[in-house]
């Protein structure tokens, strides 16, 4: 009688179950410590005040702009996004820089986006005809040596 577990016999036997999750703590640990320490720091690194315009309410004075190559290197405000956007916070009255998301950015990353979806829907679609084929092939075979052997 066949049992309907799917699971091989051998993933079932204790050591292996001991090392699967020795290997998944291992990993564990990896991963959150490496964020815990990260965080600690970025802390510790970063005495720097925050922003005024994370704390209170600005007004955008120069729209949102591509960085040239002299403010990617020199402002810190260019590394995220690329673009930047001057601002005045109302109650402290400073301008400070911000990065910002352009539209014309977003436009051009959906448009990526859509190609490659577009081109991997194509290869899949491609591989599933190539696979049906093949199958249709060995259930004709399978047919004709049924055939024949009769």
């Amino acid at each position: 009688m066949e049992s309907d577990c799917r699971i091989p016999v051998a993933c079932c036997r204790p050591r292996v179950l001991v090392l699967h999750a020795l290997f998944w703590g291992l990993v564990s640990l990896r991963v959150f410590g490496a964020a815990l320490l990260s965080d600690e720091k970025t802390a510790a690194v970063n005495p720097v005040s925050t922003p005024c315009w994370l704390l209170e309410e600005f007004v955008v004075t120069t729209e949102c702009l591509q960085c040239t190559a002299f403010q990617t290197r020199s402002w810190s405000a260019c590394g995220p996004t690329g673009y930047v956007e001057r601002v005045n916070c109302t109650r402290s009255n400073k301008d400070e820089h911000k990065s910002c998301r352009s539209a014309v950015m977003e436009e051009h990353l959906f448009w990526k986006f859509e190609a490659a979806m577009l081109a991997l829907t194509a290869l899949f679609a491609v591989l599933v005809v190539i696979r049906q084929r093949w199958l249709d092939r060995l259930a004709s075979e399978k047919v004709r040596r049924q055939i024949e052997s009769i």
